[in-house]
């Protein structure tokens, strides 16, 4: 199934498709493709770069115990300044979702983040995404980034060569004709990445997802894609195709 064009459409449409690729994916890894022991989750993407806060916040939250904090209400009770300013939201970014590969004993070995328009939609926005994608590398978490849009202003060379530079400094230009990419990391001692540019019209490669030392098992990105969209409904795959006609 050939990569489908998502900047021709808006982010609500690729919101839907990200939202059912990480179901049919997190299926796939389930049912074959993760070794016995090891299990696959869909997980809310938070702000918070320390992996272990993912593991906290499977319990109650502070608010549920304890009762809402003492204070004003900003709709009710709007700060008086000079000035007010309101971003414009990252689109979708704040509802979009990854997966996470748990080991045997229940720690987060792995992890799977799909890019959204969201996560490209303003400095503060990219800048986010890059600094939770080192902090899950420098804290042992494995990373499989899946990007579908190509390079803004921002990423001028795509999201890997933002984060890698983190991690270390070295030359990196997108081939010519090759503006999306898939990247694996390793984040052991000797962190190593995995990439693989591809354009729209091509096919998904089974990237690797690392889930122990230097143990890697193969992504099934390109059936998973292909799933999902075939359990998208025609005027939707007409939309994203460009050739759904004016009610």
């Amino acid at each position: 199934m050939p990569v489908h064009d998502w900047t021709t459409v808006g982010a609500g449409l690729f919101h839907h498709f990200h939202i059912k690729w990480i179901s049919s994916l997190t299926d796939a890894l389930n049912h074959g493709a993760l070794p016995k022991g090891y299990y696959a989750l869909a997980e809310q993407s938070v702000g918070g770069p320390i992996p272990d806060v993912l593991t906290l916040q499977r319990g109650p939250r502070s608010s549920d115990l304890l009762g809402p904090p003492k204070g004003l209400a900003l709709m009710e009770s709007p700060p008086r300044t000079k000035f007010t300013y309101q971003a414009k939201p990252a689109v979708y970014a704040d509802r979009a979702y990854r997966i996470d590969v748990y080991n045997p004993i229940g720690e987060i070995v792995a992890i799977v983040e799909i890019v959204s328009p969201g996560n490209k939609s303003s400095r503060f926005a990219i800048k986010q995404f890059v600094r939770k994608a080192v902090a899950f590398l420098r804290h042992g978490v494995n990373l499989l980034i899946v990007d579908l849009f190509p390079p803004t202003k921002r990423d001028p060379q795509g999201i890997h060569k933002l984060s890698w530079d983190r991690i270390h400094d070295e030359p990196f230009v997108l081939p010519a004709g090759k503006p999306l990419i898939l990247v694996s990391y390793y984040s052991g001692d000797l962190k190593r990445a995995f990439v693989e540019p591809v354009a729209v019209g091509d096919q998904l490669t089974e990237m690797p997802l690392f889930i122990d030392d230097e143990i890697y098992v193969h992504t099934p990105l390109e059936s998973s894609y292909q799933t999902t969209w075939n359990l998208c409904p025609e005027p939707y795959q007409q939309a994203v195709m460009g050739t759904l006609e004016p009610g």
